[in-house]
């Protein structure tokens, strides 16, 4: 989370300096005064997962067909941020002055991951969850009065997320070589805030965004890692450099 609180820090510095700037207001590239704009985004992404937990879930792993217990106690179950990024195309559409839609389909690239500690520790394991996914994010953007060449906005929409090349677990593998899958498509709020940067040519846009997953990602799958765990939820922050 350090790099997030850095990343927050820069986004305010920087935007605080271009507010302040005293400078003949740019033209930004007329994007706002069409109804409809083009561009495309750069995305920092750091994500992790938030993780139910059954009332039994310390109880070790019992092979139905060994007839016996395959691993130890669990100590602990946990999620660490993770990073990766996204490329995406933007579209926008005008409503009025301080109001527009907008859509950033686009594709990610990010890994989560799992750690089970047991009362053993040679069986600690950390499980990653792999995916490159497709997403169609659509929300509505919400903007202050343009002071100089600056605009503040916050912003709020949904998003549908699908995995593509995921992972499965094979019917023959061994339980404890098994793999922690979700499920491959999933929709998700998100809000965030920005400020909009005007340049003569061009219009560039840093945001800081936040996702959250809607329902249970699991695959619930007979194995050590999907049994102990009642719920997962995708928690995501992004950073974004978004150019029109």
């Amino acid at each position: 989370m350090n790099k997030t609180r850095y990343l927050t820090i820069i986004f305010i510095l920087f935007c605080g300096q271009t507010l302040f700037a005293q400078r003949a207001p740019a033209w930004g590239g007329n994007a706002d005064q069409e109804d409809y704009s083009f561009g495309f985004t750069f995305q920092y992404i750091n994500s992790y997962f938030k993780i139910d937990k059954k009332p039994n879930w310390r109880d070790p792993y019992y092979d139905q067909d060994l007839k016996k217990y395959t691993t130890q106690p669990l100590t602990a179950i946990g999620s660490q941020g993770s990073p990766g990024f996204a490329v995406s195309f933007l579209f926008r559409y005008r409503i009025d002055e301080h109001l527009e839609a907008r859509t950033t389909p686009g594709l990610v690239f990010a890994d989560r991951s799992v750690y089970y500690d047991y009362a053993d520790p040679s069986q600690d394991v950390i499980k990653p969850v792999q995916a490159t996914m497709v997403e169609f994010p659509v929300s509505i953007k919400l903007k202050s009065d343009r002071v100089d060449n600056y605009r503040a906005y916050i912003m709020a929409g949904v998003k549908y997320s699908e995995a593509i090349g995921a992972k499965r677990n094979k019917p023959d593998i061994n339980p404890v070589d098994a793999l922690l899958t979700n499920k491959s498509g999933f929709g998700s709020y998100e809000v965030g805030l920005g400020c909009d940067i005007y340049f003569e040519y061009f219009k560039m846009t840093p945001e800081i965004k936040l996702s959250n997953s809607m329902g249970n990602l699991l695959n619930r799958e007979n194995t050590p890692y999907a049994n102990p765990i009642d719920k997962l939820s995708l928690h995501t922050i992004t950073f974004s450099l978004c150019f029109e």
